[in-house]
């Protein structure tokens, strides 16, 4: 495929139309040229029996031509072509240079908390909480761990560190020619899973049974209770649950329960499936379209990339013309994607392993945490991260209160996505289960086990100049280059995805580098256009009028607000919820 012309100077230093322009031109190139379907499009389409008018509980049924597109337990599909997806061998590249040196030697935050300018730690907590509804691949327990080298000097307490692998699709690949794929399991769809759970017998144990409500008890989601697990919420998706995830699903929970009541009152007939199902399609909604005009301008906080994800979300026309209108034509330009005909492009929709890649950003979370009283915006305690997470959560939300929480994770910076700037809770992370892990050496491990192409070449197959020395990489900083080039025996080639995007430089306002961001901004527009809940079926007859209503004027500041009345005073004067809040 011949590469497009690049533009003479980067899209994001462009004159305002131009970027815009660019940024279309760009999207329409990744449609094109980085969708693949992991069968190889070998799997026979499952067309649906009845067509629903709300979201099946396991996924399915969301495209009317193919019932299982999407559902928990399909596989994640690619964004690049396949015969560059196969995993490395582990006799030769899987530990090659040993992912737990390059945690130690790179990632690790040698040099102090470097902020993010742009972001707060509910920023953080956000992201986590939307990736926890969209993929998990699970762990393959049965099997022989992976054996990950340890340096001499290397303090770790077991040698050689031991890792679940990955759990492969039991179906295995259509023929030799084809990587291993994985599956996903919980479903590839934008619809709030991680709250209300990937299966019907999970969603139900959530619920009341009456007014489609979920069950919330004075105002906290219920104890999990499940043996070993008190501690932690019960809800849709509570794997690595601390209390940034807490506060947020909760706050879901609640804002369901209160859509529930405003459908309710227009339809006293409904039953409780019925003002679910609804509720469920409004709140979905209403994060992804948080996600879309709130989360990733505060990432990528310039003009265009305001201007770029709001028209993707609304269009060009005014709101107030808009409401008036009815929408005509195919396009997405004058009403956003909402609303506009269904289309999956060149692949049958899944998320994508490069995808998952490009939303690993651990760097956001904090070692060290300051709770301020939303009061007086006065200093409480400072803590590190072991009592904010797994068993402790509950017990945290209890001994500092919502309220509070919320506002320190609001006045907070999130950490700033670079190399020496993991986390040491993380790298040095005790789950629920007693497993011991350095999550800087899972994330580079993983995209090697799982086929995600080295750095250079996925910047390649994105259609992104090469970059062709470690001082280029790192934009001219000589001492990374150095360490770059020592860890990986200066081989360019060999830089590992992860360490790759933390390094290269980013534009101004960037919280994530340029090639990440295109990653995402083809997913996120991805996530929209394949759905039809969010294309063909996004309208009245489905939402109703007041579920539409609720969404377009909702967003996180009042949701926030809605539930909790007391954060007014920070929150005033807020032009973003993710960006770091005033102090009181």
């Amino acid at each position: 495929m011949t590469q497009a012309p690049r533009p003479r100077r980067e899209w994001h230093a462009l004159p305002l139309p131009l970027a815009l322009l660019e940024l279309r031109r760009q999207r329409r190139l990744l449609r094109a040229h980085n969708l693949y379907d992991a069968h190889g499009g070998a799997r026979p389409p499952e067309p649906a029996r009845e067509l629903l008018p709300h979201r099946g509980y396991d996924g399915s049924g969301s495209c009317p031509s193919d019932t299982a597109m999407g559902r928990a337990g399909t596989r994640f599909d690619r964004n690049c072509a396949l015969p560059q997806a196969f995993p490395e061998p582990e006799d030769d590249g899987l530990f090659s240079p040993s992912p737990r040196e390059v945690s130690r030697r790179l990632l690790a935050r040698t040099t102090g908390f470097r902020p993010a300018p742009t972001l707060n730690l509910l920023a953080a907590a956000w992201l986590q909480f939307q990736q926890h509804g969209w993929f998990h691949h699970g762990d393959r327990p049965a099997a022989p761990p992976l054996d990950v080298p340890l340096a001499a000097d290397d303090d770790w307490p077991q040698c050689p560190m031991l890792l679940r692998r990955t759990l492969p699709d039991p179906a295995g690949p259509a023929d030799a020619s084809l990587p291993p794929a994985y599956a996903n399991t919980v479903t590839h769809w934008w619809d709030g899973s991680q709250i209300y759970g990937s299966d019907e017998e999970q969603c139900r144990a959530l619920r009341t049974g009456e007014g489609g409500r979920l069950a919330v008890v004075d105002g906290r989601l219920p104890d999990e209770e499940r043996a070993g697990l008190s501690g932690i919420d019960r809800t849709g998706f509570n794997e690595d649950y601390w209390a940034g995830l807490s506060l947020l699903h909760t706050l879901f929970a609640k804002e369901h329960n209160a859509v529930c009541d405003r459908i309710a009152s227009a339809h006293p007939t409904w039953d409780d499936e019925r003002l679910f199902q609804t509720a469920r399609l409004v709140v979905t909604a209403v994060m992804a379209k948080i996600h879309t005009v709130e989360w990733m301008p505060a990432a990528v906080d310039r003009p265009v990339t305001r201007a770029a994800m709001h028209l993707d979300w609304y269009g060009v026309l005014p709101a107030r013309l808009r409401r008036r209108v009815r929408r005509f034509g195919r396009g997405e330009t004058l009403f956003g994607i909402p609303g506009s005909p269904t289309r999956h492009h060149t692949a049958p929709y899944a998320m994508t392993e490069e995808a998952v890649a490009a939303h690993r950003m651990h760097p956001m979370i904090r070692d060290e945490y300051e709770i301020r009283s939303h009061l007086t915006g006065d200093l409480v305690e400072r803590t590190d991260f072991e009592p904010l997470q797994a068993l402790a959560t509950r017990k945290a939300v209890d001994r500092w209160g919502t309220a509070d929480l919320l506002y320190s994770f609001g006045t907070m910076h999130a950490g700033d996505v670079v190399l020496h700037n993991h986390p040491d809770c993380l790298r040095e992370l005790v789950r629920v289960s007693g497993e011991r892990i350095d999550l800087g050496t899972v994330d580079v491990l993983r995209d090697r086990e799982r086929g995600v192409p080295r750095y250079t070449a996925l910047r390649a197959a994105l259609h992104r100049p090469p970059v062709r020395s470690f001082d280029e990489l790192t934009g001219g900083d000589t001492v990374l280059a150095g360490e770059l080039r020592e860890v990986y025996g200066g081989r360019l080639e060999r830089v590992d995805t992860l360490v790759g995007l933390y390094a290269e430089p980013r534009p101004r306002g960037f919280a994530f580098s340029d090639t990440a961001f295109r990653m995402l901004a083809l997913m996120t527009a991805r996530r929209l256009k394949s759905d039809r809940f969010f294309t063909a079926d996004y309208r009245p007859e489905v939402y109703t009028a007041e579920g539409l209503e609720w969404i377009d004027r909702t967003s996180l500041g009042d949701v926030l607000l809605r539930h909790h009345p007391e954060l007014a005073p920070a929150l005033e004067g807020a032009r973003n919820v993710f960006a770091p809040w005033r102090l009181l």
